[in-house]
C-alpha cells in the first residue's frame, strides 16, 4: 500500500474547516479579552479548553488524511474534534444557566475583580488576592446571548461540521 499526498480528501477538507472555525472562535474570545478588555471568569476560561485541545487534534487528523493514511484515522481525529465541540457546548449551557441563575455556579466564581495595581511592589500581593470576575454576571449580551450562549451556538455548529465531515468521508 502506497501513501499518496492529497489535499482533496473529504476528511482533510472538513478537518481544516473545523480547525479554522475553532481558531476563529477561540481567537475571538482572546480578542475580546486582550483588545476589548473583557476579563474572563473561571468558567469562560474552561470553555476555551475544548478549542485548545481540539485544534491540534483536528490538524493531526488533517495531516493524516493529506498524507494518505487510512481514511479511518483522519475520520477518528475529526470525530474527536466534534466530540470536543459537544463538550464545549455542554460547558456553555452550564455557564449560561449559571448566568441566568437557573443553578448555582462553582464557589470559585463568586467574587469580582478590581483593577490591577500599577505599582510593581504590590503586584505579587495582588496576584494572590484578586479573583476573576463573577461567573454569574454576563459581561456582555449580544442579541440576548452572553459569550457563553454564543459559545453554545458556535460549538454546535462546529460539531455539526465535524460530524458531517465524518459522514461525508466514509
Amino acid at each position: 500500500m502506497t501513501a499518496s499526498f492529497s489535499l482533496t480528501r473529504p476528511a482533510f477538507l472538513y478537518s481544516v474547516l473545523l480547525a479554522l472555525g475553532m481558531a476563529v472562535v477561540v481567537g475571538s474570545a482572546l480578542g475580546f479579552q486582550y483588545i476589548g478588555g473583557y476579563i474572563p471568569c473561571a468558567l469562560c476560561l474552561m470553555q476555551r479548553q475544548p478549542y485548545y485541545y481540539g485544534i491540534p487534534i483536528v490538524l493531526i487528523g488533517a495531516l493524516c488524511s493529506a498524507f494518505g493514511l487510512p481514511n479511518w484515522i483522519g475520520r477518528t481525529f475529526l470525530l474527536a474534534g466534534g466530540l470536543l465541540m459537544i463538550v464545549g457546548a455542554g460547558m456553555g449551557v452550564y455557564h449560561s444557566g449559571v448566568e441566568w441563575h437557573f443553578w448555582p455556579g462553582p464557589a470559585t466564581c463568586s467574587t469580582t475583580a478590581g483593577s490591577m495595581t500599577q505599582n510593581a511592589g504590590d503586584l505579587l500581593t495582588e496576584l494572590n488576592t484578586i479573583k476573576g470576575p463573577s461567573c454569574t454576571d454576563a459581561a456582555l449580551r449580544v442579541l440576548g446571548l452572553s459569550f457563553a450562549g454564543w459559545n453554545v451556538i458556535a460549538s454546535l455548529v462546529l460539531a455539526a461540521v465535524a460530524f458531517f465531515g465524518v459522514r461525508k468521508s466514509a
